[in-house]
């Protein structure tokens, strides 16, 4: 898609530190790393949201996920990783991106952790249980 910085990655028009290169997805450093070693995975097609993304892709995606979790671990010594994703809101590129990131524990990084909202009875939660049933 003109004008996607991921794509300019994907195409080769744009310099990045690649760390993987399949058919499926790259996946290179991001450039505002919350802990070094922090890595983007990215569909080779243009795909906004995971929404977007054709369900025969998504097995093999979550694959090199799944490698890349075990990788970023290994190769930086971390004792263990947080894989995310934004879909739409503080998706900063509009374009999926599952990031991969070390983790260890007391490293600093609390952007993650939101504040807990109980549901108020088990009725409710029930309810929006059945909304998102019925969603599907």
């Amino acid at each position: 898609m003109d004008g996607c910085v991921f794509c300019e990655i994907v195409s080769g028009r744009t310099a990045a530190h690649r760390v993987l290169d399949e058919p499926e997805g790259v996946a290179f450093l991001d450039t505002r790393p919350l802990i070094k070693g922090h890595v983007l995975l990215v569909p080779r097609r243009h795909h906004e949201t995971l929404t977007d993304v054709p369900p025969e892709l998504l097995g093999p995606l979550f694959t090199l996920a799944q490698r890349l979790a075990g990788a970023v671990q290994r190769g930086t010594g971390a004792a263990g990783t947080f894989v995310a994703m934004n879909n739409k809101v503080s998706q900063s590129v509009p374009h999926l991106h599952v990031h991969v990131v070390p983790r260890d524990r007391g490293d600093g990084l609390k952007g993650f952790f939101w504040p807990r909202h109980a549901y108020d009875s088990d009725e409710e939660a029930a309810a929006h249980a059945e909304r998102i049933r019925a969603a599907l």
